[in-house]
Parts: C-alpha cells; structure tokens; sequence
C-alpha cells in the first residue's frame, strides 16, 4: 500500500505541473504590459513540405500555398518526396513547385528529410523557413500573418494548427474545442508571461537561429525535441495565432491508434533525453523549466483528465495516506482542463456540436487511457508509421477560403 501511495503521488505532481505552470504565469502577468507589436513585414519565407506517399492530400496542400496573398517573389514552395513509392513528386512537378527526391531507406521519416532537404537549399535567400505537414491546408493571409509577426531571421515561433475535416465525426469535433484551448488560451498565457510555446506543424523558423543551431531534431516526435532543445538554448518561441493550418484529424479510434501511440512514445522519449539539458540549462529561469516540464511531461488533456479521476476514485476507495491532500492534487488538474474547455467554447461560434460531441468523451477517455498506457512498452523504440489518410469534405472545398477558416477569422 506505502508503493502505491508513491505511485499515485508521482502520477499526481506530474499531473499538478501544468497547474502550477499556469499559475506562476499568471503571476508573473500581473503589472507585466504586454509586449509591443512589431511593424510588418514582408520576409522571405520557405515554405517545407515533407511528403512520403501523400498524393491523396498534396495537391490540396500545394494549392492552398499557392493561392496565397502574398507577393509570390517573396516566397517558395519546395516539397521533400522522400522514399515515395506513389505519385507525390509527380503530383509536386504537376504543382509547379521544386521537388527533391530523397532515397534512403537506413534514415527514414520526416526529420531526417528534413535535415537533408536543408543541405540542398540556398538558405541565405530566405529569413525563415516554415515547415508544413503534406496533409493539410493553409489560410490565404497565412503568409501576411506570418509576416505581421515583425522581423523573423532571429526568431521562432508557432502558428495555429485547427482541424480542417471539423464536422466529420465527434472525434473531429473535439479536435477543434482541444486547439482553441491550445492555441487561442494556452499558447496566449504563455506569451503573456514570458514564456516559450511548443512547435508543432506550421512552426517557423529563423535563418539565423538556423545557421546557428541546425536541425538535430531526430526523434519520431522532431517538434516537441526541436522545442525542448531551443528552449534549452534560450531561444524565445513566440505565438502567432492569426496564421491558420488546417490539418486532417482521425476520424475513428482506429484510424487514431497508432497515432497517438507512437505521439505518446515519442514524447516521453524526449522528455528522457533532453529533461536533463532543461534543468542544467543557464539561459532559461525557473519559470521556463517548469513550464518545459510540464509540457513534456503532460500526456494531454483527455488522458491527463483520465488519470485524474481514476487515480482519485481507487485512492478515496483505498484511502490512501493524506488523502484530502491527494484528492485536492488530483482534483486541481480536472478544475484546470475544466476552466480551458468553458473559455474554448465561448469562443466557438457553433458550440452546440462540441456539446454533444462530449457525450463521445467518456468513451474516448478510456480509449486515450488504454492508448497511453500501451505506449509505456514503445519508449525507446517506437519507429515512424505513415497515417493513414482519407479524402473528406474539406478537400471539395475552395482552397483558401473554406468555411472553417472564415468561421475562424471571424471568431478573432
């Protein structure tokens, strides 16, 4: 009984770091004014799309990049085939675009594409490079919001990623309510207080942080490793909310499986190897290491959500040491989540789907949990698997313009 006390205590401070991540930058917000905004600009972007067997979704993509406004002298798209056996560099060729063919079966996946595309690119033409997932779409102002971000050879920072299939299944639905908590309320207090926000797809990337750092992101989760080694340098990685991706969510349990277990793998993976360069670092306060933690630690909401309550029912059932403390640990997370889904329904301008997307919630808690916990065996050696991909109602859609981003633009 004394070494599962310790267990579920362990489980709980992880859970609890979010919590008081939040709560120092809150702290930390009062009497802080916010940070002036830069003029815009109009830099010279490179836009990165690795692709291995994407010739369902690259056309989408590549008109979506294509469609922009923004001065077309100012930007380039080059896609990465790498280890294709499909159409995708036909289908990049047909585009218009440059394409490089990379075959090598010994270092496959997407950061080991990326690492060589970028020795084959004169990078001194652009100010920053942009890297974007082949299965989806981007606003026609994504470059303008980009560039209204200010001067960026110096500078990192992530954009929005929203769910471009929203409607499709309730899984769908929910993917939407999780990034407006990520992208509009997370991301927004960490900015507020100082502090760095994890890459995903759409991240941005400086020449100069670029020439200075390289690319020795090289595990199957490249962006959460790319942020915790930046953020262990000291590099600030901003928010840029305005700039839109919309990118292809799983519609079924079981297109999501794999996904998410190899995600969960590989997250845990960088928290194993880059927690201690985080702790030692001299370029980031506490503030930002506990934050860095948090993130790399957290296993999401609807699992963190899961833990939670199940830890808090078996520990009232075992009555477990200090347990009013242990239920207040578990419960501080739950009320946390809770707050982030209130405010990110709010902003929705269609709430009442998410509404009754919730009644899938259980059902899929306990699938996050079994997902999550079948992960644990994949530390260390979880490998890179393409998802699955499907056609779905965005892609009839008019590129640029669809519903889902104008719903979006008028939500800001």
């Amino acid at each position: 009984m004394i070494v599962l006390s310790w267990v579920v205590w362990l489980i709980a401070v992880v859970l609890l770091l979010p919590v008081l991540s939040d709560l120092a930058s809150l702290l930390a917000m009062l009497g802080r004014p916010p940070r002036p905004v830069p003029p815009p600009q109009m830099p010279r972007l490179l836009f990165l799309v690795p692709a291995h067997d994407e010739e369902l979704l690259l056309g989408a993509t590549l008109a979506s990049l294509s469609s922009l406004d923004y001065p077309r002298a100012q930007y380039e798209t080059i896609v990465i085939a790498d280890n294709c056996t499909d159409r995708t560099a036909a289908v990049a060729t047909a585009a218009g675009v440059r394409c490089l063919e990379r075959h090598d079966t010994s270092k496959r996946g997407k950061p080991y594409a990326i690492d060589w595309a970028l020795s084959r690119i004169d990078l001194a033409a652009f100010d920053a490079m942009v890297i974007i997932d082949a299965d989806c779409v981007v606003d026609r102002s994504f470059a303008t919001a980009i560039g209204a971000a200010g001067p960026l050879r110096g500078r990192a920072a992530q954009t929005y990623i929203d769910i471009r299939n929203r409607r499709e299944s309730a899984l769908t639905v929910l993917g939407v309510t999780f990034s407006v908590m990520r992208f509009r309320l997370m991301n927004a207090l960490k900015r507020r207080a100082g502090l760095t926000v994890p890459f995903g797809n759409g991240l941005v990337l400086g020449m100069d942080i670029l020439r200075a750092e390289g690319w020795k992101a090289f595990s199957i989760c490249e962006d959460w490793e790319e942020y915790a080694l930046l953020t262990a340098r000291g590099v600030d990685i901003e928010n840029i909310p305005n700039a839109h991706t919309y990118v292809q969510e799983a519609r079924s349990l079981r297109q999501s499986g794999s996904q998410r277990r190899r995600w969960a793998a590989g997250k845990y993976d960088v928290l194993i190897g880059c927690a201690g360069r985080l702790l030692r670092s001299r370029r980031i306060g506490i503030r930002q290491k506990l934050d860095a933690m948090a993130e790399l630690s957290s296993p999401g909401p609807v699992v963190a959500l899961g833990f939670a309550l199940v830890l808090g029912t078996m520990a009232a059932a075992l009555r477990l040491a200090a347990l009013p403390l242990l239920l207040v640990a578990l419960a501080l997370p739950i009320v946390r989540l809770a707050l982030y889904a209130v405010l990110a329904l709010r902003l929705e301008q269609e709430p009442w789907p998410t509404v009754r997307a919730l009644g899938y919630l259980p059902i899929y808690l306990l699938w996050r949990l079994m997902v999550q916990l079948s992960s644990l065996t994949m530390i260390g050696r979880s490998r890179w698997e393409r998802t699955e991909r499907h056609r779905d109602a965005a892609d009839q859609a008019a590129i640029g313009d669809t519903p889902q981003s104008r719903e979006v633009h008028a939500e800001g």
